[in-house]
């Protein structure tokens, strides 16, 4: 079983709690993206980064002198989103962070697919990002189905807890023998699940958590999870959605 999540936008460099322990596994394609990066202007990069000067300013300077292969952090601790504080990896006992080494994977427009401890430096760019990469169009297309492959070499079961911007470059890919379960947090509202990002977030972080802290092997034992208010509706699930509605 692995549970795939999205990075956020928001990276720090953390080298000193915990040392990284490898490089990442599509490696060779981020030089790629590194270089065609590098080689765009100022005004090109902000364009596709969709921000404002003074995160263009940054980013551009991280460019400037990235090197794929020193001053790493690990993944897990490198990026600094709500679904990561609500994980709180800073504070998991070691057999929590083995667990999310052997179980959680990190889904990433540069980097393709991180594990927990696999060395990565800040960096820009989501997978929805318009980035021609020769007969490329996007990322999506780049990226094609070698992410969903390198995952189903690992598992015949996954634990969706990704938005859909990067779940879909796993979910459009999966054959028969794969189980593919996603969660979904949301609340009954007007005949209808709503989902509001930064609940879905804070949930997503707290089902790791969860999962971590419980050690869970079996998929169904998730069904469990009741933080943040939220709890399981066996009414509203099947085999590949759990839906846990928020609790009035």
């Amino acid at each position: 079983m692995k549970i795939i999540i999205s990075p956020a936008k928001k990276m720090n460099v953390d080298n000193d709690s915990l040392v990284h322990q490898d490089l990442p596994a599509f490696l060779n394609q981020t030089e790629l993206l590194c270089e065609r990066l590098k080689a765009m202007s100022y005004d090109e990069l902000k364009a596709l980064w969709k921000c404002n000067d003074k995160i263009a300013t940054l980013n551009v300077e991280r460019l400037q002198h990235m090197d794929l292969r020193k001053n790493l952090s690990p993944a897990i601790l490198s990026y600094e989103g709500i679904q990561y504080q609500y994980m709180a990896p800073s504070v998991f006992t070691d057999d929590e962070l083995s667990y999310i080494q052997d179980h959680l994977r990190i889904l990433s427009g540069f980097y393709g697919v991180l594990r927990p401890f696999d060395g990565v430096v800040p960096y820009r760019l989501e997978m929805q990002a318009k980035l021609t990469m020769g007969e490329a169009k996007d990322l999506h297309t780049f990226w094609g189905d070698s992410i969903a492959n390198h995952l189903f070499a690992e598992t015949d079961c996954i634990i969706n807890l990704a938005s859909k911007e990067y779940s879909v470059c796993v979910s459009k890919y999966f054959p028969e023998t794969v189980r593919f379960i996603t969660c979904v947090f949301g609340e009954w509202k007007d005949g209808k699940i709503i989902e509001k990002g930064t609940i879905c977030k804070m949930a997503r972080g707290e089902m790791v958590r969860y999962m971590a802290e419980n050690q869970i092997e079996d998929p169904d034992e998730i069904k469990m999870f009741s933080r943040l208010n939220y709890k399981y509706s066996e009414e509203h699930s099947d085999d590949h959605t759990f839906v846990f509605l928020m609790q009035k």
